[in-house]
């Protein structure tokens, strides 16, 4: 997982080189302090997904290409069977899984997260766009500014992420749901 992490961040500085952009002016792109973003180059570790993103974006490349380092190639239909999504490991409690890492030119990138039951608080993060959450199983509490909402499966939200926002599982199994954000 280490090494996994450290080779993201290669790329992520590999790509920022090669579009002949500074560290510091990427940072105050994606409005951190200049030693998280340098911190993000050198371990790879607690990129938010938001960030990848965003530099994907930036540097004309498919977010999963920054992840996996191979570029997608599809561009009429991906399948993703049950299970066979791209993991994504971002953060510890949170298990990701990119549903169209094959599909190039997304206009957005839709994810199966599962989030293992906890007690903190959801960790708060802003982006572009706009984003999508369906709970498929297990109860998700997704926090949007100052407010809470709890949400069992079924039920959605669409919202704008510019505002701080994060999502916790609000229950004693873990929770699964779909998001998709576009950006």
């Amino acid at each position: 997982m280490v090494a996994e992490l450290a080779e993201i961040g290669l790329r992520i500085k590999g790509l920022r080189e090669a579009c002949d952009v500074t560290r510091e002016e990427m940072a105050a792109e994606l409005e951190v302090p200049l030693e998280t973003y340098v911190r993000w180059e050198e371990t790879g570790d607690d990129v938010p997904i938001s960030a990848i993103y965003h530099m994907a974006h930036h540097f004309g490349v498919e977010f999963t290409e920054i992840l996996t380092g191979t570029a997608a190639k599809l561009n009429t239909y991906q399948v993703v069977k049950n299970g066979e999504g791209r993991e994504v490991d971002r953060y510890p409690g949170y298990h990701f899984e990119d549903l169209a890492w094959r599909y190039t030119g997304k206009i957005m990138q839709p994810l199966l997260v599962v989030l293992d039951p906890s007690d903190e608080p959801a960790k708060l993060v802003t982006h572009t766009g706009q984003e999508f959450n369906l709970v498929l199983e297990g109860t998700v509490v997704v926090t949007w500014c100052d407010k809470e909402f709890e949400l069992n499966a079924g039920d959605s939200i669409y919202f704008n992420p510019e505002y701080p926002h994060g999502q916790r599982c609000g229950g004693d199994v873990p929770a699964k749901f779909v998001t998709i954000i576009a950006e």
